[in-house]
Order: structure tokens, then C-alpha cells, then sequence
């Protein structure tokens, strides 16, 4: 790409550069992060030989809420992404900015789902790996990130690209070595769990396809965008899908269940061994430190500037919007600090339970959006309909067996939902905050945004 010089300040920006495997490339970066690690034990554990049936009954629910994201990113090209679609849909008012600070607060389940794989993975390495060992890897794992992010976050995006290419070489590595070791006996339909906990280890696991969404947020980069945004949504969730589905088989299928039991937080490595031996044991805890690591860094970074941008807004307090070194350094403390407590304070599946959740949440109501404006989007109602019923259901099924099983998760989950609401119905009165707007979100089409409602 070349630079513009002073003279070419004046003239049209330059075309847009990114093409559909560009934008496939953003979307699976953000799905394959440390999600597929930190959630296949849990996954395995919930849903026994019928591992890859979960893992695909949440990719349909990824795949058609895709469709929404895709109609949507084509008629409102935005950096706000997900915050956009949801103001023009519903306008700026109390539900949508709970939604917001919503999903801000289940970005911080995900730093915390990463670090709990990254302390659980790490604690491979020694010998006599105690919980608070795997407490203080996984403390690391975030405050690490947190300090490149205040020096220099340009350390670790700048090898993004690496990152995901040696978590999807290994990945391919562990499918093509594992294929010859399944035993089928260990797939058959007598071996799954029974048809409520398969879609609860769907749901339990959604939060592993979280990621997609994120090619929202480049829409206005991209070329011939009606083109583009679809193939990009669709074939990376898609091929997102197969990979998922891929890898449980070959765990399931290679790994005796009593294994994945003992090795239920670092499974993808356990998969690895039987074809592989130690060596493959070890390259996929490496990679799975590398992706974890990476993930953090990133989503730390992309949070840090989320919660700049709310604060701009008046959802957040206004310290959110100082800049230290041109960086927003309050984001960055508190997005860690609130990580810090979940990971410490929270199991693994109890985390992956919320962060599956806070998703959830919002891609009903990105659904929701685009059924409502599918006049302007030419979405079709039907399917975007039935995506917004698909997270809706998936959403009362995971909440009902949570409350079965783990109610301790079901209450933080909703704590984090009141918390949210009340915070955006008192803060900005007690705060005295001016009422937040669009800014320029709808400047690039030339559009009003949408009107202000109390």
C-alpha cells in the first residue's frame, strides 16, 4: 500500500482494499482465537460422542446470524460495527445502550475464558500443576497483554497474521494425523448424550464461534461491498463450522472418554497425542499459549477503544475517554482488572456459560435489527426471523440448564445483565453526561441517523 503524499491529502481517498478472503481472514482470526481451546473439554464432557452435533447446532445459529450481519454491514458500513446496527435499528435510548454496555461487559468473559485456557494449558508444562499455579498462569496471561497494550500493542498485531496461521496449521496437523487413530465405536449415536444436553453443550460452546462479527467493523474497507460482505460472512463462519466440527471428531474419536475427562481443560492437546505422541501434546499447548495470548492481547485492545468510544457516547464514565500516549490507558486498567476477577473468581465453564450467553443476547437483537430494517437492508425476513428465534431459544435452553446445574453462573450472568441496565439508566443522570449519538457513523452513505428517543 502506498503512502499518501501531501499533494494526494486533497484528492479522493483511495479504494478500498480488502477482498473477500481478506475479510474471511478477519472474521476466522477473530472465531479461532482461543475459543476452540478453552471450550472443547467442556463441550466434550456436556454432549459425549454427539461432540460434533453440539458443535454444529451452534454453528447453524452462527451461520444464519452471519446473514444478518452481512445484509446489515452492506447498508450501513461502519467502524461502529455491531453498535451501529443496533442504534438505527432501535434508536439511542436505555435498550440499546444496555446492550452497549452489554456487549462490553461479555467482551471481558472472553479475556477471562482465554486466560483460564491459557492458565489451564500452561500448567501442562509442570509437573505438579496445583490450581493456584493455573490461578496465577491465567492472572499472567492478562496482565502481560495489558502492559504490551499500554507500551507498545503494535508488538502482537503486528504478528496476528503468524499467530493464525500456526493455530490453523496445527489444527489441520492434528485432523490429518488424528483421521487414522478414530475409533467409530466411540461416535455412534449410543455414545451421545441425550438431546437437551447436546444443545446444551452447543450453547455452552457458542461463545467459540464469537469472532465474525468483527468484520462489521472493517465494512467500510472493503470493495465491491455487495459482493464482498456476504461470501466473507458466510464462507468463514462456514468453514469456521467444519474445522470445529473436524476437530471434535477426531477428539472424540481418538481420545477414550475417561482421557478427556482428566484432560477436560487442555483436550485439544490430549487429541493430539495418540497420533502425534508428546510432540504433538506439546505443539498444540504452544499454539494454544500462542492463540490464547494473541486473543487476549487483542480483544484487551479492542475493548480498551470500545469503552472509549461509550464513554464518548455517555454510557461509560468520562475517565474512559482519557488518552495517556495516545492510548486509552483507563480502558485498558479496567477492562484487565474486571478480567482479572472473573478468571479468579469464576470456573471455566462457568465462564464459557456467560460468555455464550452475553452473545446471545446481542445476536438476537442484531437479528432483531435487521428484520426490522430488512426494507432498507433486502434482507429476507424469513431467515432472519429464524435467526433471531434460533438465539432466542438457544439462549432460554442454556439459562434453564444453567439453572439446573450451575445457578451460581446463572446469577453472575444476571448481575452482569441488571448491572448493565441500571447503570445506563442512573449513570449518565448522576453524572450529569450529555445524551449520547451517533457521531459519524452514517456520515459515509450520506444517511441521517436515526432519530434520538428517550
Amino acid at each position: 500500500m502506498t503512502s499518501s503524499s501531501p499533494k494526494s491529502a486533497d484528492r479522493s481517498p483511495p479504494s478500498p482494499k480488502i477482498g473477500v478472503l481478506g475479510a474471511a481472514a478477519i472474521g476466522i482470526g477473530g472465531m479461532v482465537g482461543g475459543g476452540i481451546f478453552a471450550v472443547l473439554g467442556t463441550a466434550v464432557a456436556l454432549a459425549g460422542g454427539g461432540t460434533p452435533v453440539a458443535f454444529l447446532l451452534a454453528g447453524a445459529i452462527a451461520l444464519l446470524t452471519s446473514y444478518s450481519y452481512a445484509r446489515l454491514s452492506v447498508t450501513f458500513p461502519s467502524a461502529g460495527g455491531t453498535l451501529v446496527f443496533l442504534d438505527r435499528a432501535f434508536g439511542v435510548n436505555l435498550l440499546t445502550g444496555t446492550l452497549n454496555t452489554t456487549l462490553w461487559l461479555s467482551y471481558l468473559v472472553t479475556i477471562a475464558l482465554y486466560a483460564a485456557a491459557f492458565g489451564s494449558y500452561a500448567a501442562t508444562f509442570f509437573s505438579d500443576a496445583s490450581p493456584l499455579l493455573k490461578h496465577i498462569l491465567a492472572s499472567v496471561a492478562i496482565l502481560a497483554p495489558a502492559a504490551i497494550n499500554l507500551l507498545n500493542s503494535d508488538i502482537i498485531s503486528k504478528s496476528e497474521t503468524i499467530v493464525v496461521v500456526i493455530k490453523l496449521s496445527l489444527l489441520a496437523l492434528v485432523i490429518a494425523a488424528g483421521v487414522t487413530h478414530i475409533d467409530p465405536e466411540r461416535l455412534q449415536p449410543s455414545t451421545w448424550a441425550d438431546p437437551l444436553s447436546l444443545v446444551m453443550g452447543g450453547m455452552v460452546i457458542f461463545v467459540a464461534y464469537e469472532g465474525f462479527e468483527l468484520i462489521a467493523n472493517a465494512a467500510e474497507d472493503v470493495k465491491n461491498p455487495t459482493q464482498t460482505l456476504p461470501r466473507a460472512y458466510l464462507g468463514c463462519v462456514a468453514f469456521v463450522v467444519l474445522l470445529y466440527v473436524l476437530v471434535s471428531i477426531v477428539t472424540v474419536g481418538s481420545v477414550s472418554p475417561d482421557k478427556i475427562a482428566q484432560a477436560k481443560d487442555y483436550a485439544l492437546a490430549a487429541a493430539a497425542k495418540p497420533s502425534l505422541g508428546n510432540t504433538g501434546f506439546v505443539l498444540v499447548s504452544i499454539s494454544a499459549l500462542l492463540a490464547t495470548f494473541s486473543a487476549i492481547n487483542a480483544t484487551i485492545y479492542g475493548n480498551a477503544r470500545l469503552g472509549f468510544s461509550l464513554a464518548k457516547d455517555g454510557d461509560l464514565p468520562k475517565l474512559l475517554e482519557n488518552r495517556v500516549w495516545n492510548r486509552p490507558v483507563a480502558g485498558v486498567l479496567l477492562t484487565s482488572g474486571l478480567s482479572l476477577l472473573l478468571v479468579n473468581l469464576i470456573d471455566l465453564q462457568a465462564i464459557a456459560i456467560l460468555g455464550s450467553a452475553g452473545f446471545l443476547v446481542i445476536f438476537a437483537f442484531v437479528n432483531m435489527a435487521a428484520f426490522r430494517l430488512a426494507n432498507e437492508t433486502q434482507a429476507n425476513r424469513w431467515i432472519v426471523a429464524l435467526a433471531a428465534i434460533a438465539c432466542l431459544a438457544a439462549l432460554a435452553a442454556l439459562l434453564l440448564n444453567t439453572y439446573q446445574t450451575d445457578p451460581k453462573a446463572l446469577f453472575v450472568f444476571g448481575g452482569l445483565l441488571v448491572s448493565a441496565t441500571l447503570f445506563e439508566l442512573i449513570y449518565p443522570r448522576f453524572a450529569k453526561r450529555q445524551k449520547r449519538h451517533l457521531h459519524h457513523k452514517f456520515c459515509s452513505q450520506g444517511q441521517a441517523p436515526a432519530t434520538e428517543t428517550d
